[in-house]
């Protein structure tokens, strides 16, 4: 689960971590109040994505009256960025935030190392709008300090980071206790990354965080009912969101043909098999192991909710779950919402013969596939996607 850069900081900040001052804004009123308190403010846009400042999403402002000027041409607008994708983000609220001199800026994070099954501080002298360049163009610049899950952060770890950012002398201090509250919070909360960047030097000589990104695991929120408050619905995908209320593994994709699937496994085998045939899928869904009829009906209604569906493929292996309470499933819920796209499905496993039965008594123009390539087969072809 992603939060608001403001959200972020009140995290950090619980952790002792340095920062400017700032207010959130919702309307340009608002951010003119806040502006009052320093010479010179940052109007930053609070959307769920990187590359903020070059879309236009970040501006220094000088007084209230600039401030307020800044947020309503800001409010309301859409920002562009590599990570928003076409439709961009629209910016319903914003952070106000003390304007600081900089010397010099890091970027610092903690951050799960899959390769290697544990935690990693990462550090670049190069921090700021350009890390994704100077981490795609010099690798080297960005190093990495492994971190026990179980120890938790060690004095000498945080030495060898600040060694290889160079980190001067008099802030090491101060780098050292930044390096382990991120390291605190990522293990306490049960974050995925917490990111500070840029970490800038200041001229007066310390150390503040400028911006902060900080990721849930969504798995572990039930432990942190006080994290869930934080999440934005209008940051979502609204399915997605829908999906989630019904446990439903989903996400959405620019493809044409809806998947559903029981087994993450699965469902990226799918996935691929559609692509291989030359498909596009349009989600990633997996209704889990213990789908119920029910379940898999809520599936169906978000599936068939996005107009960019051209055909369902239903690939179902029981082993768990029975292939013939799933059928029930899908022709209640292909009946109730008025099918209007091809279905093809696929049944394997545990009472699929008598899954099959269902589907064939239904009624229903329902396609049978005798194999996961078939079905991705037949999918692609009654979407119009098959090659040529």
């Amino acid at each position: 689960m992603k939060i608001h850069e403001y959200q972020a900081k009140q995290l950090l900040a619980r952790y002792g971590v340095p920062m400017p001052a700032g207010v959130p804004a919702d309307t340009p009123a608002e951010a003119a109040k806040a502006a009052k308190r320093w010479p010179a403010c940052v109007v930053k846009a609070q959307v769920h994505s990187g590359g903020r400042g070059k879309a236009g999403g970040v501006k220094l402002a000088r007084g209230p009256e600039e401030a307020a000027a800044v947020a309503a041409a800001m409010l309301g607008t859409r920002l562009y960025t590599k990570q928003a994708g076409p439709e961009g983000k629209l910016v319903r609220h914003l952070l106000v935030t003390e304007a600081v001199e900089v010397a010099r800026e890091y970027y610092l994070a903690a951050a799960i190392d899959p390769e290697n099954a544990c935690l990693t501080l990462i550090g670049s002298r190069a921090g700021g709008t350009e890390i994704e360049e100077v981490a795609a163009g010099n690798p080297a610049a960005v190093v990495r300090v492994p971190v026990s899950a179980t120890l938790g952060f060690r004095r000498y770890e945080g030495l060898e980071l600040a060694r290889l950012l160079e980190i001067p002398q008099s802030l090491q201090e101060s780098f050292l206790a930044i390096a382990q509250a991120i390291t605190r919070l990522m293990l306490e909360q049960d974050a995925s990354l917490v990111e500070i960047n840029p970490l800038a030097e200041t001229k007066g000589g310390g150390l503040l965080a400028l911006d902060a990104k900080i990721n849930l695991d969504d798995n572990a929120l039930f432990r942190h009912p006080e994290l869930e408050a934080l999440r934005d619905p209008d940051e979502q995908d609204p399915m997605e969101v829908r999906a989630g209320k019904y446990e439903l593994n989903y996400i959405r994709l620019d493809g044409s043909i809806g998947c559903m699937v029981n087994g993450a496994g699965l469902a990226m085998a799918t996935m691929d098999i559609i692509a291989s045939f030359g498909g596009r899928p349009a989600n990633f869904l997996d209704v889990g192991g213990g789908a119920t009829a029910g379940r898999v009906e809520q599936a169906f209604e978000i599936l068939l909710s996005d107009p960019n569906v051209k055909a369902i493929f239903v690939n179902i292996f029981g082993g768990i779950v029975r292939c013939d309470l799933l059928a029930q499933g899908i022709v209640q819920a292909a009946a109730k919402m008025a099918l209007t796209v091809p279905l093809v499905v696929r049944l394997e496993g545990t009472h699929a013969a008598e899954g099959r039965e269902i589907l064939g008594q239904s009624g229903l123009a329902i396609t049978a596939a005798g194999s996961m390539r078939e079905g991705a087969e037949r999918a692609v072809a009654l979407a119009g996607e098959a090659r040529t």
